[in-house]
């Protein structure tokens, strides 16, 4: 495959172009140009379109979750852009380029699968060792290295805790999550000012993932889900309460919560 940073004219179709990523990366080398290139594209760093990146992930998570792919396919091209983006920033100042980045990921997914592209049998495969000696070589020291602050908090909370049972600290089973659950209750209740209970609803919200994750739970999953639940439940007593919802009595609105719970099927 050859991916070139230049071309005469990318932005037409070309029947001549070896591969689409060609013209993609072509594209991005032409927006990027100093002189000639897009204002826009050209004042951006790696700190301001992260959160694209970011924001172009949850969209590509949003259309599996509707099922839409005709929007799939479109939101696995704007994410695709956002690594070309990158990759385009990095080769200017010299880091590396978007054929170093497949070329990584080739490498990665090789080494990653050795009971395919190597000898090994699959009852010796070990993905989270291969992995756990890909962080030492690059010169890891802790089991918490490699797990990205930019994660989901649930999502963040999650791999930590998954990391330190790894190596043996961890509840030996799920009661104790659930102990520490009450414990930390009783302590966001008895916090005296704003930062004692900031410091123990992230306790209590830590201990919560522990417990969920004993129990084999996504605890973003499980969240985005209850999200949604709830809001299809509102969006449904609005429906039924009409434009008086707003003014309805508590009382009120908890029978129209139950009428929404219980006729979910039909709204």
């Amino acid at each position: 495959m050859t991916i070139e940073s230049e071309a005469t004219d990318p932005s037409s179709p070309s029947p001549t172009a070896e591969v689409p990523l060609d013209r993609l990366v072509s594209i991005m080398a032409r927006l990027r140009d100093k002189d000639s290139g897009c204002p826009w594209d050209v004042a951006q760093t790696f700190a301001t379109i992260a959160p694209y990146t970011i924001e172009e992930a949850y969209e590509v998570n949003d259309a599996i979750e509707r099922d839409d792919m005709a929007a799939l396919k479109d939101e696995l091209g704007d994410l695709l852009l956002q690594v070309v983006f990158h990759s385009r920033m990095a080769e200017e100042a010299g880091h590396f380029s978007v054929a170093d980045v497949i070329a990584g990921i080739s490498d990665k997914m090789v080494r990653r699968h050795p009971h395919i592209f190597a000898d090994q049998s699959v009852e010796s495969w070990d993905w989270e060792a291969i992995k756990a000696e890909e962080r030492s070589d690059g010169g890891a020291s802790s089991a918490m290295d490699g797990v990205a602050l930019a994660l989901p908090a649930l999502m963040r909370a999650q791999k930590l805790q998954k990391r330190a049972a790894r190596t043996g600290f961890d509840w030996p089973d799920v009661m104790g999550a659930v102990e520490k659950i009450g414990e930390e209750i009783e302590e966001l209740l008895e916090a005296e000012n704003e930062a004692e209970r900031i410091d123990e609803a992230g306790d209590l919200l830590f201990a919560a993932v522990n417990m969920v994750r004993h129990m084999g739970v996504s605890a973003e999953d499980a969240l985005r889900a209850a999200n949604a639940k709830f809001e299809r439940r509102f969006r449904g007593m609005e429906a039924i309460a009409g434009d008086g919802f707003t003014a309805l009595s508590l009382d009120d609105k908890e029978l129209l919560w139950q009428r929404a719970k219980s006729g979910e099927g039909a709204l």
